[in-house]
């Protein structure tokens, strides 16, 4: 039986203590890795016809509310009293403020507010909460019936109906979505209503509940989701602590009465869950589903928004209407604009009929074509290398594709640094009290970077260059986080500890998304290796060579070892750092922090898909997708590159726990490669540390590489520390 590995909560033990549920044996669950398939059963069964689907809609509903949403009432009350507020006239429509009372044992109401155009109708009607109210005076001006219903943290009136099911175990978000059900059950009454065409939308939270309700209320016709985020659009599969974005941990642990507590039994294994939040999606095909989200939203990913859509759209093909879904980009962040509800309308009124002109058709940045992709390939750059005519290096350096032309000269370096804007953005700046210094730069092909350091110390200092892990939107800072992040704990500590946006992730998103067009036969991770090496290019280069045309420019950098430095990374980070320092002598030591997940495992239908995750879902090493299913024909594995790391210290972090990873497989790689360890008489400097825990990087996780750090720089970074006490610096939207 697997065991629990969420951190302790007093409320979660407290629910458990009243309800009597304990753990789940979550061995008898099927792992997933991948989304689990709309169109197939959760026994494995395909759904073959239109009845299929019905019995599968029953049961994604089922597996729904018992993992995820908490259970529904099973009847709809009826409306039993409608009495009128308040009432006035407006330019060209009428305002109702309105008390609806159901036929529950505490008669149960709530207040809602109708926003009626002039004239006799029927009206297409819009449905958002309170605190959306202005997207609704927006919707009043396209000519929309307007239904603003209490739904929201501001204004939650789903207390009363949370009294008078007391036998359903709801959470908040399902409440609020089955409260707009109740709002809409009044609004269909009105004569000016046309009940052909709803709509209904939301933000964030209230995006979530959003497309809950839709897909759950049929009447409604059409829905956009605007950055609903985890447990709304995204996945949990795809958004977790390795990704820094909110995790099942994070929502249950921040945001208790959102989802069903049974939800958090699955921190870590959420690999195991029956259904993940694309099964939303697909309960509301065929109608029309528009997911807005923004290329930098802390929130969600863009990468999971797009997984989630190509998933849902196999439900809309099935249905045979495709183009019913559809996402909307947004540049920035979380937040939304007026332009933005006004296409959110434009949506609505194709949906509806209304208007045609309006069209969504855009490239996607994730999304990964390999057969096309092979066919660029010429058959001589597919073959397989043998271990017995190729070196390690050559084999590894296959894997990553051919590397175009590339120069060591440093140039220019102030020119092209980070726009304030975007810093302000992305978070990049550091608070005030801290007392960290950031220093933008440029280097290699034009990438931006920031380096943060701490004025005080003496010396050369050594310099940590960090690799962040698959978090697509806010590249190296990360969204949700707990604790300090690692830049600013190791500046803060004597460390110059330099960041940047590796190809796909944060400011470089776009740039991502149309590598393979523009370099179809090399890797993204070939790029992210070569864009280390750039950094290491800057790094090492002499001051008295460095040119710019902001004189004051080179008297800004910090001064700091250019024979120590270190590369340090987690998730996808780890493995990328593991690469640079393999194929680069000038990194004197690395840490790979949940970094490895070894090629030749063939994990098919386990925990990790080593390889599909590589080549197929984040497109990283489409080589790869040759050995698919065949892992042991991949020509080199971790431990020959861990080879070519010796005997340089290098530490390899891993969790017994990480879903993304086979923990034995791991310690097998690092047994074998320390084998080949000795013959370099530095056998002691290859250390694996392998915890009891899940795939994360926080706290715990910053204590053991502080003290490594400090192991492999002799005596640490500084010879004189100014004595005051380490500020804890939590992340933008997590807590310690």
């Amino acid at each position: 039986m697997k065991k629990s590995i969420y951190p302790e909560l007093e409320w979660f033990s407290e629910w458990e203590r009243k309800s009597g549920e304990r753990m789940p044996d979550l061995s008898q669950f099927r792992s997933i890795p991948d989304l689990p398939p709309l169109l197939e059963f959760y026994d494995g069964r395909p759904v073959r016809n239109i009845d299929d689907w019905r019995e599968r809609e029953k049961e994604i509903k089922h597996l729904l509310c018992n993992y995820l949403l908490g259970s529904f009432p099973h009847g709809i009350p009826a409306l039993s009293d409608v009495r009128t507020i308040g009432s006035r006239h407006a330019p060209g429509a009428k305002v109702i403020r309105l008390r609806l009372v159901f036929d529950t044992p505490n008669n149960a109401g709530m207040e809602i507010e109708v926003l009626k155009p002039d004239g006799k109708g029927p009206f297409p009607v819009f449905m958002t909460q309170t605190n959306h109210r202005r997207w609704g005076l927006i919707a009043l001006s396209r000519g929309y019936l307007t239904c603003i219903y209490p739904g929201c943290d501001i204004d939650d009136q789903t207390g009363e109906f949370k009294k008078a099911y007391p036998d359903c175990d709801w959470g908040l978000i399902a409440r609020r979505a089955w409260l707009g059900s109740r709002a809409l059950d009044y609004v269909l009454t009105l004569p000016e209503a046309d009940c052909e065409r709803v709509a209904i939308t939301g933000h964030s939270r209230n995006g979530k509940q959003a497309i809950i309700a839709a897909a759950f209320d049929p009447r409604i016709k059409a829905v956009v989701s605007s950055s609903s985020g985890s447990g709304g659009a995204c996945p949990y599969r795809l958004v977790s602590e390795s990704a820094f974005e909110e995790s099942v941990e994070f929502t249950t642990r921040l945001c208790p009465e959102w989802f069903h507590p049974r939800l958090r039994y699955f921190t870590g294994h959420e690999d195991l869950l029956p259904i993940d939040c694309h099964c939303l999606l697909g309960l509301i095909a065929p109608r029309h589903c528009l997911l807005s989200t923004a290329m930098n939203d802390g929130c969600e990913t863009s990468y999971a928004i797009e997984r989630s859509c190509v998933a849902a759209r196999e439900v809309y093909r099935f249905l045979g209407q495709t183009n019913n879904i559809g996402i909307r980009w947004r540049h920035g962040g979380h937040d939304t604009c007026a332009e933005d509800i006004q296409s959110y309308l434009d949506f609505f009124d194709k949906a509806f009929g209304l208007d045609d002109t309006f069209s969504f058709s855009p490239e996607p940045f994730h999304l990964f074509d390999w057969n096309q992709w092979r066919d660029k390939q010429d058959e001589s750059t597919l073959a397989i290398p043998e271990a017995k005519n190729w070196d390690v290096k050559r084999r590894v350096c296959w894997g990553l594709g051919e590397f175009p032309p590339e120069t060591d000269v440093p140039g220019e370096f102030s020119y092209g640094i980070e726009a304030p804007h975007k810093s302000a953005l992305m978070r990049r700046e550091t608070g005030n009290e801290l007392d960290i210094l950031r220093t933008p730069v440029t280097f290699g092909g034009y990438i931006a970077a920031n380096l943060y350091h701490c004025p005080g110390f003496e010396g050369h200092r050594p310099v940590v260059v960090w690799f962040h892990p698959y978090s697509y939107s806010t590249g190296y800072v990360g969204a949700y986080m707990v604790g300090e992040r690692i830049y600013e704990r190791l500046a803060q500590l004597g460390y110059v500890v330099m960041a940047y946006d590796q190809i796909g992730f944060g400011t470089r998103v776009e740039e991502g998304g149309s590598f393979y067009k523009r370099y179809p036969k090399w890797s993204r991770l070939g790029k992210m290796v070569a864009d280390a090496r750039g950094a290491l290019d800057f790094l090492v280069s002499d001051r008295n060579m460095l040119v710019d045309r902001d004189i004051q420019a080179v008297s800004r950098l910090p001064e700091f070892d250019r024979q120590r430095i270190l590369a340090v990374g987690y998730s996808l980070g780890g493995m990328v750092a593991l690469y640079a320092a393999a194929l680069d002598q000038r990194i004197a030591g690395v840490a790979s922090f949940c970094g490895i997940t070894p090629l030749g495992t063939d994990n098919r239908g386990g925990n990790a898909e080593a390889l599909a995750r590589l080549w197929k879902w984040h497109a990283i090493q489409p080589k790869l997708g040759i050995c698919d299913g065949v892992n042991k024909q991949v020509p080199y594995d971790f431990d020959d590159i861990l080879t070519l790391v010796a005997p340089r210290p290098c530490l390899v972090y891993s969790a017994l726990h990480d879903r993304e990873s086979n923990a034995e497989a791991v310690a097998r790689c690092l047994d074998t490669a320390r084998q080949s360890w000795k013959s370099t008489g530095a056998e002691n400097l290859l250390q694996h540390c392998g915890v009891d825990d899940y795939n994360r990087f926080q706290t715990r996780q910053l204590d053991i590489l502080e003290q490594w750090l400090a192991e492999v720089t002799t005596t640490g970074p500084v010879s004189a520390h100014r004595g005051e006490p380490r500020t804890h610096a939590h992340g933008a939207l997590g807590h310690e």
